[in-house]
């Protein structure tokens, strides 16, 4: 054991932790708007239902992108949703980790965007997106830190190798 290892040990594991709470509430996060414009939740106006089904989520993904063309709003939806299910099953599979903290990052800044722009930004605040938007860019700088230092040859202070 290296000299002070014992002291920063219990922070090693703090952060594995952390890191494994950004992956799955990130991706739990995904699952429960993918499976609500399916209907999952309940059916559309059912008490804590966003959409309820697909053609509910189309006319919110419309009223947040105003200045887009009624034709590509389908495109859109079903392409965030892709992406949202994408991102969702790496972060929990733990598999290009990088990768799908930086979609996550990108759709739930998009996100934040968008919810700006049609309903307000208070809308977007509300639903605390820019805050979990800035958990998948930490979740993705920090990977990162982690590859470049097992690439270098150096030892991972947080998991010793």
């Amino acid at each position: 054991m290296t000299p002070g290892a014992s002291a920063t040990r219990p922070a090693d594991r703090l952060e594995s932790g952390a890191i494994l709470f950004a992956r799955l509430a990130l991706a739990a996060g995904f699952l429960s708007a993918v499976a609500d414009r399916f209907g999952v939740w309940g059916p559309p106006g059912g008490t804590n239902v966003a959409w309820g089904d697909f053609a509910s989520f189309l006319q919110y993904t419309a009223k947040l992108n105003p200045f887009l063309p009624e034709t590509l709003i389908p495109l859109l939806g079903w392409a965030v949703t892709g992406a949202e299910i994408v991102a969702a099953v790496m972060l929990l599979a733990g598999i290009w980790v990088l990768r799908a903290a930086a979609l996550a990052a990108v759709l739930l800044i998009g996100f934040s965007i968008g919810m700006t722009i049609g309903t307000g930004l208070k809308t977007a605040l509300d639903a605390s997106v820019p805050a979990a938007a800035a958990a998948a860019v930490l979740l993705a700088v920090r990977t990162r830190q982690i590859q470049e230092s097992r690439s270098s040859g150096g030892t991972d202070v947080r998991t010793g190798v």
